[in-house]
């Protein structure tokens, strides 16, 4: 048809969540486990997912402290929040595989950071977001 406009056929997924975004700036943890529960939260990745698979989103970045050996997971509210010395690549995790992950890693995470660079960093318990995302 003349005149019609083509649109992009799959157009890039937005890497934020604006309902944990708001959450992190009143520092609200109902706020937090409801965005959690109904929104993807931007992950680092040591390796990106292989694009033929819908099911590889890659392999989740954590941070080992060097001197305690602690492990923690850094969760991002907006991929423009992450600091440049981390990972390039991100990934959206759904509230299912980011229950997965924790639940499946809770033993060894010693805690979560969510916009450990800001504009409002926040920081939770392992067993919490389990409980929070179970809820």
């Amino acid at each position: 048809m003349a005149g019609k406009k083509r649109g992009a056929k799959n157009p890039l997924p937005e890497f934020r969540n604006p309902q944990l975004a708001d959450a992190l700036q009143t520092q609200d943890m109902a706020a937090l486990a409801f965005a959690l529960r109904h929104g993807p939260t931007v992950v680092p990745l040591m390796r990106p997912g292989n694009r033929d698979d819908p099911r590889d989103v890659g392999e989740i970045w954590t941070y080992r402290d060097p001197n305690t050996g602690d492990l923690a997971l850094l969760l991002f509210s907006d991929a423009a929040h992450k600091p440049e010395a981390l990972p390039a690549h991100v990934a959206l995790q759904s509230p299912a595989g980011l229950r997965a992950f924790l639940g499946a890693h809770e033993a060894a995470i010693t805690t979560v950071f969510f916009d450990i660079a800001g504009p409002h960093p926040m920081q939770a318990a392992p067993a919490d977001l389990i409980a929070a995302l179970d809820a």
